[in-house]
Order: C-alpha cells, then structure tokens, then sequence
C-alpha cells in the first residue's frame, strides 16, 4: 500500500475497493496551495478501475440493503464517532490539501461531517412510518434502497461535502462508489479507512481517485449506476448529464452560484456589514456566497465604509495560523482563473474600491477584492468568480431589486438584510433561490431541503429530500376490509 505522510499523518495514495487498497501505475500529484508544496503521487483510476469498483459496490447491495435501517444505524454511529475522534488529523490534512482554514475544520467542519453521518442514519429508522388513507384504500409509502450511487464531490470542502452526499446514500441502503476532487482528493481517502474501522462492508463505501475526464467520466458513464449526485461547476455538470442520460440514470446536481446579498436601508448595518465581509471565507470558494451585494441606495456609503473596515482588516495568510481569516487559492490554475475576472473587469472600465491583486502572502493569495461601477451585463456580475471578489450595485426601489437579484442564469442562494420581517419575506418570495437567508448566512439545518434553480442544480438535498432521489419511492395501497 502506497501512502504519503501529510501533517504527520500517514494517508493512503490509493484506491479503496471492496474493503482493500488498490493502486494504479499511473498517478496524478496533489500539492499545498499554502506553498506549492508536493504532499502525495496518489493513484490514477481509470475506466477499469471504476468497472471493479461499481462491481464491488454491486455485490455488496444486498446485504447491505437487508440490514434494514436499524441494523445500519450502529455501523453508521460508530462511522460518525470515528470521524470526531480524528477531526484533529483529518483537518490537518484537510488544511494541507485544499488551503482551508485549520481552526475553522477542526472547531465546525469535520464535527459537522460526523453529523451528517449520524444525522440520516437516524433519520432513516422513519422512512416507512407514513400511511395515506383514502376512502377505499390505505396506501403505505416506502422508501427503498436504490442501489449504486456514484458521489463525485468537490474540492472546497472535500471531507464534509462527501459526507453530505454519503450519509444519505448509506442510511438509505445504497452503496457507493465515491470520486473524490483531485485538486483535494486525501482525506476522502481517510474516510474510507475510518469507514471500514467502523465496520461498513467491504464494498459498501468504494472510493475511486483520479482525473475528472477520466475516473469521473467513466463513473457517469456507467450503465450499472442507480444514483448520480455531483457537487461541482455547471459545465461539468452538463457533460455528466449527457453520459447519464444514456442509462436514464437519475442524478442531483448541487452547482454553482451568484447570490446576491441584499441590504435594505432598515437593516442592522453594522451586522450587515460584518457579514457581506465574510463572503471573502475560504478565500471565497464557496458556492453559496453572497457575491453580488446589493445595497439601498440611501444606506449604500455608509454600509460600504462599513464592510472596508472589515474586509482590509481582515488577515490574509497561512491557513494554520489561528488569527488567519482568508487562505490561499486552490491551484494556478484556479488563482489565474480569479485574476483573469478581475483583470477583464477593470479593462472594461471599472475599479475596485479595494483589492484587486495578489496579496503578499504568496503566490496563491489573492486580496479580498470589492469592485464598483458594474452593470448587470458585465461577465464579472454574470459569471461564478470563486474567488475573494464581491461586486457592488444600488437600487432604490423592490422592483429594481428584484430585477437585479434574478438577473443571472444562476439561482442557488441568497441573503436578505432587513428590520422589517413583512418587507423582509416580500423580497424572499420572489427570489429565484433554493435558499434565501434572511439576517444570517449559511445556517444549514439538515432537515431541510437544499438544492439550486435555472443552472445552480437539479433536485433537493436534506431531510427526506435525499432519501427521495437514494430511494425507489414505492407506493403499496390495499383495500380496506379486504384482509380475513
């Protein structure tokens, strides 16, 4: 078994199919976006591979299935203790890998991971509790397991995501092959051990590493696949969708965004403002972040001198130190990408209030960046940036708000500053968002529903929302009095 010391911790490189490690000749490199440092040569899969890999998962489903969810729900607490018993380790890897914030893993992330494990194990023991009575009949709904899930997850929050997308399927009876980001791809590598330390199944929770044109197109490929979910861009997403509808394989899709953040001249501005500037969290590599602020005109000075005392101030540095507030970018190629938006912009005219460069921390690091004098048709308000870069826009009436908040092709998110609750919830009904927060951000309760509209997603997540796309929903209706 091939593996690589990352923070002190020693990590697989390889595959994990069918309870072994497998490794490939080929391999891709993972490096820190902290300093460009190589962390592993990790194990390329291939189309063969993922053939073994789907295999497994396939001849595990029935056993899997027929536990039933009482007898998964030990396995599953014990899957969700083990992560809270190495969140240390799996946040320094975490951190190493992707560049995320090492306090902010350790304290919220990875505890919340192990929640979403435990979560739906739990919420799966009342699946099949529900009756719908009608005059002549008395229909009993069921939830059965579907089973096998490709999960093709992102590299934002590697870790916490795939356990967003693996907790359902599990708790539902699936079994899985997983493929995880290959900008970030190690700890989805240390679940997969931790998983069959609790007892999961040889074959049951399958991880598969590799290239996106390569492992993931062969996975979304596949005819043996009853579930596709994928969390990443809408361009890929589009390639997924043409591979699956071949098999006419139902899939979810959690996509990108660009949420505007509204800010009504009612609001707590002081709060307001200290939110706006935590949209630049995670250097801004966060699908749901409020990157269009949208700020009544009559508060709109006051509300930006407000977010620039925040933002400047904020630190911008080594994600393991404590008081760093923003990391690095995860990649070149990703930190090009963020600078080409903001180059582009400002040839067309416009400037930042603040930001706008590389920031002196390194090579990926790029300062949290606010841009003014935009219209709604520049690319810069158009586009998903993924980066440390809001746009700024006023307007004076809720018609004019409207119009600007909707006029995206995206319609994953969006944040609602107001004193005023009837004001407030006028604004939110006519969002086009699968989720509106309104004096908070990114509070996600797993009970409900999640998921994006136009090209931010298909489907639902939370709740039974997940296991309505992991489960064959089956109807039974008998006729009453028809039982001796």
């Amino acid at each position: 078994m091939s593996t690589a010391k990352v923070a002190g911790v020693d990590v697989s490189t390889d595959h994990f199919i069918d309870g072994k490690r497998v490794e490939s000749k080929r391999k891709f490199q993972t490096c820190s976006p902290i300093d460009g440092r190589h962390l592993a040569d990790v194990s390329a899969g291939d189309a063969d591979t993922i053939e073994a890999a789907v295999a497994a998962a396939r001849r595990a489903f029935p056993k899997w299935a027929a536990l039933g969810a009482e007898g998964r729900l030990p396995i599953l607490k014990r899957f969700a203790q083990a992560i809270l018993d190495h969140k240390q380790e799996i946040s320094a890897v975490e951190t190493e890998d992707n560049g995320s914030l090492l306090a902010g893993n350790a304290a919220r992330v990875i505890p919340r991971a192990a929640h979403n494990i435990q979560f739906f194990a739990e919420r799966a023991l009342k699946l099949n509790d529900e009756k719908l009575d009608s005059p002549e009949v008395t229909n009993h709904i069921r939830f059965d397991p579907a089973g096998i899930a490709a999960l093709i997850t992102p590299w934002n929050a590697p870790f916490m995501l795939t356990t967003w997308k693996v907790g359902p399927c599990l708790a539902a009876g699936d079994t899985a092959v997983v493929k995880p980001p290959e900008w970030a791809p190690l700890t989805c590598s240390m679940m997969a051990d931790l998983a069959a330390e609790a007892g999961v199944p040889p074959g049951v929770l399958n991880v598969v590493q590799g290239i996106g044109e390569e492992a993931g197109a062969a996975l979304a490929a596949h005819p043996d696949i009853d579930r596709l979910s994928f969390t990443g861009s809408t361009d890929t997403a589009r390639l997924i969708g043409t591979s699956t509808a071949r098999s006419l394989t139902p899939v979810s899709f959690e996509l990108g965004g660009k949420s505007p953040f509204i800010v009504c001249a009612d609001s707590d501005l002081d709060t307001a403002a200290r939110t706006v500037a935590g949209q630049y969290f995670n250097a801004g590599q966060v699908c749901l972040a409020g990157t269009r602020v949208l700020a009544e005109e009559k508060i709109a000075d006051v509300l930006r001198e407000k977010v620039r005392a925040t933002a400047t101030a904020m630190v911008v540095g080594d994600p393991r130190e404590k008081t760093t507030q923003i990391g690095p970018l995860i990649t070149p190629e990703h930190y090009q990408r963020v600078e080409g938006f903001v180059d582009r912009a400002m040839k067309a005219g416009v400037k930042p209030f603040w930001g706008g460069h590389r920031h002196k921390a390194g090579q990926l690091y790029f300062e949290p960046t606010l841009i003014g004098g935009v219209n709604q048709q520049m690319e810069i308000v158009q586009k998903e940036v993924f980066g440390p870069v809001l746009t700024w826009q006023t307007w004076n009436d809720e018609d004019d708000l409207v119009r600007l908040a909707n006029g995206t092709d995206y319609g994953l998110a969006a944040v609602v500053f107001s004193r005023n609750e009837e004001r407030a919830m006028r604004i939110a009904r006519q969002l086009v968002a699968g989720s509106v927060w309104v004096n908070c951000f990114f509070v996600r309760e797993l009970a409900a529903p999640f998921g994006g509209s136009r090209n931010s997603g298909i489907g639902r997540e939370g709740g039974n929302w997940s296991f309505d796309f992991y489960c064959d929903v089956k109807n039974i209706a008998t006729l009453k009095g028809s039982f001796a």
